[in-house]
């Protein structure tokens, strides 16, 4: 059974960077896609940013945190990481990581919390 754990959460003020780190059970190059996830209570799960090997490593952003987050893929830590900078309230969410392929990500973390406010 593969496991994924966030970590890196925390509440922090607007403008602030936080890193989030995504540990794996298992050869996180094991996986074709890797990505990160944010949910508000109430609202779907939704992407933040995937990252997809092949062609030198294809990667997606959501149209809200493009030129702020960056996704990255650790071969010697074997983690995924995701940089957040200049955060705003809106980001507020529970971040979660996912592995899996193209067509559907089989593996989820338990998610970590990230809290923007002033």
């Amino acid at each position: 059974q593969v496991r994924l754990m966030e970590s890196g959460g925390g509440l922090v003020q607007p403008g602030e960077s936080l890193r989030l780190s995504c540990a794996a059970s298992a050869n996180i190059f094991a996986f074709a896609v890797m990505g990160w996830y944010r949910q508000v209570p109430g609202n779907e799960r939704e992407l933040v940013a995937r990252h997809q090997l092949g062609n030198g490593g294809i990667i997606k952003y959501a149209d809200a945190v493009k030129g702020r987050f960056i996704i990255s893929r650790d071969h010697a830590k074997n983690t995924l990481s995701l940089q957040m900078n200049n955060l705003e309230p809106e980001d507020t969410a529970v971040y979660y990581c996912a592995a899996g392929s193209p067509i559907a990500m089989n593996y989820w973390g338990q998610g970590t919390q990230v809290t923007v406010s002033s």
